[in-house]
This record gives C-alpha cells, sequence and structure tokens, in this order.
C-alpha cells in the first residue's frame, strides 16, 4: 500500500515566504539602480530605454512560456534553480564591458571627499597624460571637465543647491581647483582614463579603405561591430547582455508562483497564497534600502579600476546563489488536470467580455507607461539634483514599506470608496507622484511623494483584485490577475520604456515626467464617466451565498419559501421509513 505523504501547510508558506523575500531582495539591491549604471557607462537615454523595452518585452513573452514548458515536462525544481545561477553569471558579465568616453560616462554620485582623496592621483595621471595626449584630446579634456558637460543624455543639470566647479588646466601640469560652497559634482575623478579610452577605441576603428581590403575580417555581424562607434558597440552589446539575462531571469516567478498554488490548492489551503506577497514588498524594501546604504559609504572605486557600482551586482548574485537552497526545498505540486495556458485564454475572453474590466486593463496599461519612466529615469532626476546613492536607496525603500502597509487601510478605505473608485484615485496618485518628481530641488526631494505609494501601488492593485472577483468563474480568478498584472503591465511598461527614452533625449526627464503625469490626471478625469456609462454584468458569487447569514435571508422570504428545506427532508424521510415497511 503506497503511503500518503502528509502536507505541512505552515511549513510550505514559510519557506516561500522565505524565498520570495531572498529572490526580491536579490532584484531590488540591482534592478532599481540598473538605468544609473548605464548612464555613468555612457549609454543615451534613447539607448537605455530600448534595452530596458526589450528587457520587459522578454519577460512578457517567455514568463508563460517557461512556465508552460516546465510543467509539461515536470521540470519546475530544475527550471528554478537553473534560472537562479545562469541569471547571476549573466548579470556579472555586465562588469566587463568598459565605459565610454563621453561626458555620460561621469559619475556625479560620488562626493566631494571622494574627490579630495583622489586629488593627489589625478594630479599625478593629468601631469603625465597631458605630454602625451595630441592636441585635439587636450582640448576635449577641458571642454569635458566644465560643469555643463557634467551629465550627458537628458542636457544640463539644474543644481540649484550648488554652484558651478572650475577646473584649470596647466600646459606643464593640470591641477584640479575646486570652487564651492556647500557641495560639488565630482565630474574630475574619470575624465582622463575615459578621454584616454575614446583616444585608444578611435585609434582601433578599422577605416573604410581598410575594411574594403579586408572583407574576410568583417564580414557578419561581429564585422559590422568593428566599424560602429564604440557607444553603438557598447549598445549592441549591453543589449544582447541584458536579453539574455532576462530570459534566464524570467521564469521563477511564475514556476515557483504555479507550484506553490497547485500545492496550496491540493491541501485546501488556496487562500492563504497571496500571505507571501507582503514577504517580497519588504525583501524589495530592505534589498533596495541595503544597497544604497553600503554603496553610499564607499568611495567612487573599491579597488584598482573597480567601480562602487559593482557591489550592486555582486549584491544580487550572491543572494541569488542563497535563495538556490531555499529552493531545492520548495513545495511544488505539479496538477496535470490543470491548465494554465487555457486558463489564460479563458482570462481574456472574460476580461474582453466585461466594459468594466477593459477599462480597468487599460488603466494597468497606462500605469505602466507611467512606471516604466519611475524605474528608468527618476533616479537620473535625482541625481541631476545632488542625490547620492543612499538618498536613492531610503527614498526606493520607502516606497516599497509604504506599498506594503495598505493592507492595514484597506477595511476604512473599502467603507468610504468603491473598488473603481479606488482606482481612480490609485491611478491619479501616481500622476501626482510624477508631477512632483519633475519639480525636485535637493537631495532628500523625492522623500516625502514616496508615501503616495500607499495608494498608487497599494489601493491600484487592491481595487484591481476586486475586479478580478467580480468577472471571474470559478477558478479563473488568478488567471485574471495575471492578465492585469502581467500581461497589461509588462505590455505598458515596454512601451513606454521605448517612448520614454526618446523623449528624454528629445526634451529631457523634467517633460517627460510632466506629460505622462497630465496624460494619467486626464484618463482619470475621464474614467469615473466611463465607469458610469459602462453596463454591469454581475454574476452570482456562490461562495458569498453560503457563508452568508441564514437569518438574514431568512427576513425576506416568505412562510413557504422559508420551510421547502424542511418539508422536502420530511418527505425524503417518509418515503424511505415506507420503503423500509415494505421490504420487511
Amino acid at each position: 500500500m503506497r503511503r500518503t505523504k502528509q502536507i505541512d501547510v505552515k511549513r510550505a508558506l514559510a519557506l516561500a515566504g522565505t524565498f520570495s523575500f531572498l529572490c526580491s531582495c536579490s532584484k531590488a539591491c540591482l534592478l532599481p539602480f540598473l538605468t544609473l549604471y548605464f548612464r555613468q557607462l555612457g549609454l543615451s537615454p534613447s539607448m537605455t530605454g530600448i534595452i530596458m523595452g526589450a528587457k520587459h518585452c522578454v519577460t512578457l513573452l517567455w514568463s508563460p512560456a517557461a512556465g508552460v514548458l516546465s510543467k509539461r515536462y515536470n521540470k519546475r525544481r530544475v527550471a528554478i534553480s537553473c534560472s537562479l545561477v545562469f541569471s547571476a553569471a549573466a548579470a556579472l558579465l555586465l562588469l566587463l564591458l568598459p565605459p565610454v568616453g563621453t561626458p555620460g560616462a561621469q559619475s556625479g554620485t560620488c562626493d566631494a571627499s571622494n574627490l579630495s582623496s583622489s586629488k593627489s592621483l589625478f594630479d599625478l595621471t593629468t601631469s603625465t597624460k597631458s605630454q602625451t595626449l595630441p592636441t585635439s584630446t587636450h582640448k576635449a579634456l577641458v571642454s569635458a571637465t566644465s560643469p555643463a558637460d557634467s551629465v550627458g543624455g537628458s542636457g544640463p543639470p539644474n543644481r540649484n543647491d550648488t554652484e558651478h566647479s572650475e577646473i584649470q588646466l596647466s600646459q606643464g601640469n593640470a591641477s584640479a581647483v575646486l570652487n564651492g560652497s556647500r557641495r560639488e559634482p565630482a565630474v574630475v575623478n574619470t575624465t582622463v582614463s575615459s578621454l584616454v579610452s575614446a583616444e585608444r577605441s578611435k585609434r582601433s576603428v578599422i577605416p573604410p579603405d581598410r575594411v574594403q581590403g579586408e572583407p574576410e575580417n568583417s564580414s557578419g555581424f561581429l564585422g559590422s561591430l568593428k566599424v560602429m562607434k564604440i557607444e553603438n558597440q557598447l549598445f549592441f552589446l549591453m543589449l544582447i547582455i541584458v536579453s539574455v539575462w532576462e530570459w534566464m531571469a524570467a521564469p521563477v516567478e511564475w514556476t515557483v508562483d504555479d507550484g506553490l498554488y497547485e500545492y496550496l490548492d491540493f491541501a485546501d489551503a488556496s487562500d492563504r497564497h497571496s500571505s507571501t506577497e507582503v514577504w517580497g514588498l519588504l525583501g524589495a524594501a530592505c534589498g533596495v534600502g541595503g544597497a544604497g546604504l553600503v554603496v553610499g559609504q564607499l568611495n567612487c572605486l573599491i579597488a584598482a579600476h573597480i567601480s562602487r557600482s559593482a557591489v550592486h551586482f555582486y549584491s544580487y548574485a550572491g543572494l541569488a546563489v542563497l535563495a538556490l537552497p531555499v529552493a531545492v526545498y520548495l513545495p511544488l505540486y505539479l496538477n496535470k488536470k490543470r491548465d494554465r495556458a487555457n486558463g489564460l485564454l479563458k482570462a481574456l475572453q472574460l476580461v474582453y467580455g466585461s466594459p468594466c474590466a477593459l477599462l480597468c486593463a487599460f488603466t494597468i496599461l497606462l500605469v505602466g507607461v507611467v512606471t516604466s519612466a519611475l524605474e528608468n529615469f527618476l533616479l537620473w532626476q535625482m541625481e541631476d539634483h545632488g542625490s547620492t546613492e543612499l538618498h536613492m536607496g531610503l527614498s526606493l525603500a520607502l516606497a516599497l514599506l509604504s506599498q506594503a502597509a495598505f493592507p492595514l487601510l484597506a477595511g476604512r478605505v473599502s467603507k468610504l470608496l468603491s473598488p473603481g473608485r479606488v482606482l481612480v484615485v490609485g491611478a491619479a496618485s501616481l500622476g501626482l507622484q510624477c508631477f512632483y518628481y519633475s519639480f525636485l530641488w535637493g537631495p532628500w526631494a523625492a522623500l516625502p511623494a514616496q508615501v503616495l505609494s500607499t495608494f498608487s501601488s497599494g489601493a491600484l492593485w487592491w481595487a484591481v483584485g476586486i475586479q478580478c472577483e467580480d468577472i471571474a468563474t470559478p477558478g479563473a480568478e488568478r488567471s485574471i490577475r495575471r492578465v492585469y498584472g502581467s500581461l497589461c503591465l509588462h505590455l505598458g511598461r515596454g512601451l513606454g520604456s521605448f517612448a520614454g527614452g526618446f523623449v528624454v533625449q528629445r526634451f529631457g526627464v523634467t517633460w517627460l515626467y510632466r506629460g505622462v503625469a497630465i496624460g494619467l490626471m486626464a484618463w482619470c478625469a475621464c474614467l469615473p464617466v466611463l465607469q458610469w456609462k459602462a453596463p454591469r454584468q454581475r454574476r452570482i458569487n456562490y461562495s458569498r451565498l453560503l457563508a452568508a447569514d441564514a437569518s438574514e435571508a431568512s427576513d425576506s422570504e416568505s412562510e413557504p419559501e422559508r420551510d421547502w428545506l424542511d418539508k422536502a427532508m420530511e418527505d425524503d424521510r417518509d418515503n424511505n421509513n415506507y420503503e423500509r415497511r415494505i421490504r420487511h
């Protein structure tokens, strides 16, 4: 006789919560600061937007496919373990790419103390290089160290709390002279090295006549990379590595969520599946706050040629490997009767058939567009106004903690506002945040707006969950949540990243935030009217009917309707007694 395996729900939830905490902490150590790293390497805003848009597109397409394949071949645990290991390795590959010799490659997050500590090294380097560099490079050095070119991609920085730093270079030996009362942007610590690398890259570019003479060395994709500018070479290499990295990392969340839900559903405890979400938010808050706190206290260079930004990548890889033993013991169950692919198709049909659900889906699409603008360029805006990674990490951590605190207010909010109104308030709060970020004035200026994440994230997704319950048929609620949370949101993030990069390239981060804020607020003004005009299709929720109090239901019923069940039971009892008499 085969022994039945006992199911421990508390142990399963504890392991799932630990895994969610570690994975969210790992991602938060790196992903919020990734676009800032792109800026330090010298990528333009349009290039950054294309890379992040491609990343979201890979997640949109590959996550459902990987979940279906891992379930079909019963390889969920193998897929999770391989995804953790290979994603950590792919992320470390980004550290192998050198920065380009452009002003965008200069980091503005180094403090003045870091600049003064490396002043002697700068003097020695400039005095040596000024004798060997060509005249054009020496002129470029003088022009690159001007305050107007200290930040690349989004135009000159708007720093109201700082004064311009003057750098005077003599022909014999170049010495740095800083004039400032409170804080000076540290732009000279990487100028010489970046310009030297740029000069070397210009010399290494193959001229057109030589390319025509050596067709065998320049054929194919690698040959085309050789004749490109160094910025374009870095962009294509970064695009390939980030796409491969996301292809490795995307299956984790979807696969773990499927396995855990089916495990709890087999134990009749699927209602406790959402309890692991709060651990993900707490892990993300610890990750982004801890990474910002640690990196903000380091010098610009933690080793000979290693920037302090590498700590983000090492933290991500270390926590991903740390989550690997937990993944081995994760409670996963394979329910072969449940087809998730068909579930998503049915969920799409349910959303398409409900006007209110379509309005909610379009709202989430717009929220994804606005969220991509915040994720990609908020740290750029904060850096332009004097914020270090310490300010950035603590601000983002406060936003995540505010989002995690909304369940404490959900009861009161539900009594004051309907779910449709809560959806409007959440989207409007997000638009108000964007509009506020366009008027930053100092390092800590972004901190007060993070409290609005209680409504812009917490309340918004609570309202989406209520919308899912209203239109869902039995067993389709979770699939509808994925239509909103995965498909619509990632589609909006992808489109927003592609468009936002070009907008920042042309108009700047400030006008991007003002534009998306005005657009989202205009939609929020029209949404209540559209919700009121939309026909409502109410479905019978049998679980709520069974949970209702029988005494309250009996007050509105007549006497014959109230006793029909008792009469039916009495008739059945009489029939059974009559059959027994006949048998005897």
